[in-house]
């Protein structure tokens, strides 16, 4: 037990801080090795035998001892990470950074950390100067008019509250849920010298209770709480419960007098607005587009979703849409109708308010003027903050916030052409907008969203020609009685699905190696089941009784869905490994196998045989070796995922001679670039964007060296230089590795470099190259921001220091 025996036995190891200085004991660096090294192994028992009180004791403890030990800290703040205590994680990390700025480890945790605590939008929020502008004018009308006590609900860092008492109002209160939105709200309110006359709630708006909180009913409820859908972020609820228990009673219309008597809210009301758009982008990350993946069949009794389509079926409350800057979005989009409204919402009048989420479904019919493939339906606002001021979420504006969009799914036929109508019913269940059973209506037939085109249904409502065919195909071909599956994809792994490239690419790169291991035996015994799929509906056993020889034993590691088990199934004898982990997607590798005539134990999967499941990487049998081990070197987001090159290191001692990992070796590629647009998501711009006020300081302390989910096609920019190799990871070959790089990068045109924006190109083996900033990638890619950005002429040489430590790259400009 961890208690006040193994705090002595530390006392006797290194003294106690009165005999050791102020600083806490004074010892020697092995003997700090050795008693971290006890320390983090007694973590390590505690934590399996799931004794968190006596973990978090004993940390305690070896922080009293040694406050300033940054390897603690850190150490401290991962635990609590895995626990769910974000915010007081996040604080070690920080204390472990202040205490040793190179500490790559712990840098690494709380840029993590800090992306989850303060999100990027309120830096992109605070230096967009018109809507702060806005919201400014408006409310210095209001406090002008006599409303002198406000109430600011979803303070984030207190601006709100900040430009209502600059304005003169006797009394504010603000909330803020978020611990550490609320303790940097403290900060940048008393930095500007108003914490006298503003009280800062760390609380939800929901919880206020007078007297006990604010001592009476205001006149004036400010708030920002809006999503891109409007009310994804619970403003109906918290003006609703404002109404009814925090604000004075609103004027009636037509009454007279101060309005420091009635009650009103800033914004007053929103009107949203939509418009049916083509846009490729959408579809590929949320539609699988592809019947055929690397000669695998997906079969038609299984249904793939993205987590947008699928919350309309769902009981759980899930946002029913996704989020895109419609401006950026790469390829652009095209308007199918003309934008059209979908509904109003008078935050001034309760009675509407609560009748939002009981309101039935209303329905819109909406003419299509251009003809394309329907992807998605657009959603954005106007918020009227009073009757003169009012902000625009629409993607033809300069606006720092991102458009709702709906995904289209299930319909037979996604052309629509002009005279059709786009049909749809729009609801607020659950307090979202929610815009389901979206349909086409044109002379010629109906096509219906949220409905399953069944085999006994006409067949002639289906559209296409290839469709009917496809149809009548699977009516002689599919089981009677044929599961059927709804399988939730994220939107990046059916991006992937629709990557044909990938698929080939990694069927190629799978065959040469097997093939490389059985020179005489060319992949025979099911690389032809494409062709046997054509000819016949049998079972794909072989009629041959000769022994069977040992398989190659393909594992697949990937993150998420992965089909390309079942790929490296039909490459010989093969036994291939899956690593997925939810349900669902096993039920589904399941069903596509059965459609492609697999045998039945032909596909397994790898976490039913593992006894732990932190420790995936192990020989298939006791006495035999992986052939090929596939991993994801890349995250979705950009970044080179965590730990790769120790699995890497694990993965080369479980390959038999001549197998493989995949991808064999990466590099990585980058250039320097002119980006305002970086700059301005990655920190706030001193006081003008903020109309004065002190703000960026104590933000920017959460600001990230790093911007991800890039997409660098569509990103404004100026390139300042060509690409070049930054960095080579190679996963097979461990002494190509280097640890610290410096490159020299030649500039092709005058500017200021604020930003390194890179990306990969995975190798299969030396001839098959996957590159992750390609139009059909899954991948997004990532930026290096410059702290401060630096002027460079045509022909000049900049040198960039790169480095390596562990799955953690740094690029830093060399001056």
């Amino acid at each position: 037990m961890c208690g006040k025996q193994h705090k002595a036995r530390w006392t006797f190891w290194f003294g106690t801080g009165k005999d050791s200085g102020r600083d806490g004991p004074k010892r020697s660096e092995n003997t700090t090795e050795t008693f971290q090294y006890t320390l983090f192994r007694w973590a390590e028992e505690l934590d399996a035998l799931n004794r968190t009180q006596d973990l978090l004791g004993c940390y305690e403890q070896a922080l009293e001892l040694f406050p300033d030990d940054e390897v603690i800290c850190n150490s401290m703040g991962e635990h609590l990470f895995r626990m769910g205590f974000r915010d007081e994680a996040a604080g070690y990390f920080h204390k472990a950074v202040k205490l040793n700025p190179d500490f790559n480890d712990a840098k690494e945790n709380f840029y993590r950390v800090a992306n989850w605590l303060v999100e990027r939008w309120h830096f992109i929020m605070l230096n967009d100067t018109k809507r702060n502008t806005i919201y400014n004018a408006a409310i210095q009308d209001a406090v002008c008019l006599g409303s002198k006590s406000v109430l600011d609900i979803g303070a984030g860092t207190g601006i709100l509250s900040m430009f209502a008492k600059k304005a003169g109002a006797h009394s504010v209160y603000a909330c803020e849920l978020s611990k550490t939105m609320y303790e940097l709200a403290c900060d940048v309110v008393a930095a500007n010298k108003m914490e006298a006359g503003i009280k800062l709630l760390h609380m939800k708006s929901l919880d206020i209770e007078i007297p006990k909180h604010i001592p009476e009913r205001v006149s004036l409820v400010v708030t920002e709480t809006v999503d891109a859908g409007l009310f994804g972020e619970g403003i109906v609820e918290s003006l609703i419960h404002a109404w009814e228990h925090l604000l004075l009673q609103p004027k009636t219309r037509g009454e007279n007098g101060n309005c420091e008597k009635y009650g009103k809210v800033i914004p007053a009301s929103a009107v949203l607005y939509g418009m049916a758009v083509e846009c490729a982008e959408i579809r590929r990350h949320h539609r699988v587009c592809t019947k055929d993946v690397a000669g695998i069949c997906l079969p038609t009794n299984v249904k793939f979703q993205s987590p947008a389509c699928s919350s309309v079926d769902t009981e759980e409350t899930v946002e029913p849409y996704t989020t895109e800057k419609m401006s950026r979005v790469p390829g652009g989009y095209l308007a199918l109708t003309e934008c059209f409204e979908i509904m109003t919402v008078d935050f001034n009048n309760l009675q509407e308010l609560k009748s939002l989420a009981t309101k039935k479904s209303g329905k819109i019919g909406i003419p299509v003027i251009k003809e394309g493939i329907l992807d998605a339906i657009v959603v954005w606002f106007v918020l009227q903050l009073d009757d003169e001021h009012s902000l625009s979420t629409s993607p033809s504006e300069e606006t720092c916030w991102e458009q709702a969009v709906y995904p289209v799914h299930d319909l037979a036929d996604y052309w629509i052409k002009s005279g059709d109508q786009v049909m749809m019913e729009v609801s607020c269940q659950d307090c979202y907008l929610r815009i389901q059973n979206i349909s086409v209506f044109s002379s010629e037939h109906e096509m219906d969203v949220g409905k399953d085109f069944s085999k006994d249904k006409d067949l002639f409502s289906l559209g296409s020609e290839a469709e009917l065919c496809s149809a009548l195909a699977n009516l002689q071909t599919s089981k009677p009685d044929a599961m059927e599956q709804t399988c939730i994809l994220e939107s990046t792994e059916i991006a992937l699905l629709n990557n044909n490239l990938y698929h080939e690419s990694f069927k190629t790169a799978m065959r040469k190696v097997l093939s490389s291991l059985t020179p005489e035996k060319l992949c025979q015994a099911m690389d032809t089941h494409c062709q046997n799929n054509e000819m016949s509906c049998g079972s794909g056993q072989s009629n041959s009784e000769e022994s069977i020889p040992e398989p190659f034993y393909v594992l697949d590691v990937s993150e998420g869905f992965s089909i390309l088990p079942i790929i490296a199934g039909t490459l010989g004898q093969v036994k291939p490994y899956s690593s997925v982990e939810k349900d669902q997607h096993r039920i589904t590798l399941d069903l596509i196998s059965e459609a492609n005539h697999f045998p039945k134990e032909t596909l397994e999967f790898w976490l039913r045989h593992v006894e732990d499941e932190s420790a995936v990487l192990q020989r298939p049998k006791s006495d035999k070796l992986w052939s090929i081990i596939i991993l994801d070197v890349i995250e979705p987001s950009g970044l080179i995922q965590q730990e790769i090159m120790e699995k890497a290191a694990i993965s080369r001692c479980l390959l038999q001679s001549g197998g493989k990992i995949f991808p064999q070796y990466v590099l990585m590629f980058g250039l320097l670039v002119e980006s305002q647009t970086l700059v301005e998501e990655s920190a706030v711009q001193g006081t003008e964007r903020t109309l004065g006020l002190n703000i960026a300081p104590f933000i920017n302390q959460f600001q990230v060296p790093i911007r991800v989910f890039l997409d660098l096609s569509s990103l404004p920019c100026i390139p300042l230089s060509k690409p070049v190799e930054l960095l080579r990871l190679d996963l097979m070959t461990p002494y190509l590795n280097t640890s610290n790089r410096e490159v020299k990068v030649h500039i092709c045109k005058s500017g200021q470099v604020t930003a390194i924006p890179f990306w990969y190109h995975m190798y299969l083996d030396d001839e098959i190259r996957l590159d992750t900033s390609s139009e059909a990638s899954h991948w997004k890619q990532a930026a290096v921001v410059l702290d401060n950005p630096i002027q460079v002429e045509m022909g000049e040489e900049l040198v960039l220091s790169v480095q390596h430590h562990k799955s953690n790259v740094s690029i830093t400009v060399k001056q």
